[in-house]
């Protein structure tokens, strides 16, 4: 079974958990070319260094490869009078926000220790978050076949509602980027971007406190999300 070292970074600025995310990801792919040269020496293995970091961020922006600076709706006076830092970045996927009450998950997993199917990993994660939210009562969130993350459906006058963005990275199988879901973030922030490049009027998004109607115990609802991570993977927690 593969071990994996978890970090709960706390609140993190947004460079600072990136740099470190590089640094660990360089790590792992410097690890594999040895264990490569290693495994011709016949020599023992180094261990993988599989991470999972858990986070939340001061107000920010980012803007991931294929995606639109025409969905940031603030331009460089708009975003510092509102306190939002905005960044381009290397994973998948558009813009979106993040921000404290969030849980972001950047995981950094050699999949060729796990599986080597990009779809099957997205849709981990996405039912790692699924999972949690069944664990309070929220038993009909889904997966929209057009877009990555978790959705809840239409409902009465709500519309179809985003909880959880997923935008992810890999190179030579090792991740890194990852999942960010909304607990108690601040949604006002989303009406400054088109969040995810999803403009469609039955669309919006959510947090699982707008969805219960009280504040939640992020904690709790951490523990929750890595036990499930790490049933859905088979690792266990170095």
């Amino acid at each position: 079974m593969q071990k994996v070292i978890y970090k709960d970074l706390g609140r993190i600025p947004y460079r600072e958990a990136w740099d470190l995310q590089q640094g660990l990801h360089n790590e792992a792919i410097q690890r594999k070319r040895e264990n490569r040269e290693r495994k011709e020496r016949g020599e023992e293995l180094l261990p993988i260094g599989h991470h999972l970091l858990l986070c939340e961020h001061p107000p920010v922006m980012t803007l991931g490869r294929s995606g639109s600076e025409e969905h940031l709706l603030l331009d460089e006076a708009g975003l510092q009078a509102k306190g939002i830092e905005f960044f381009k970045i290397n994973r998948g996927g558009d813009i979106t926000y993040h921000g404290p009450g969030q849980i972001v998950g950047y995981p950094i997993f050699d999949l060729d220790e796990f599986f080597t199917d990009v779809h099957r990993y997205v849709r981990y994660l996405e039912e790692a978050v699924i999972r949690t939210l069944a664990d309070y009562g929220i038993t009909d969130a889904y997966r929209i076949k057009e877009y990555t993350g978790v959705w809840l459906p239409q409902k009465g006058w709500l519309p179809k509602r985003k909880i959880c963005a997923i935008g992810v990275h890999l190179s030579r199988w090792v991740t890194m980027h990852g999942f960010a879901f909304n607990v108690n973030t601040d949604l006002g922030y989303f009406r400054h971007i088109v969040p995810c490049g999803i403009n469609d009027k039955d669309k919006d998004v959510t947090s699982l406190a707008n969805e219960l109607g009280h504040t939640m115990d992020e904690h709790e609802v951490k523990e929750k999300l890595r036990q499930h991570l790490a049933e859905l993977f088979g690792f266990e927690f170095a």
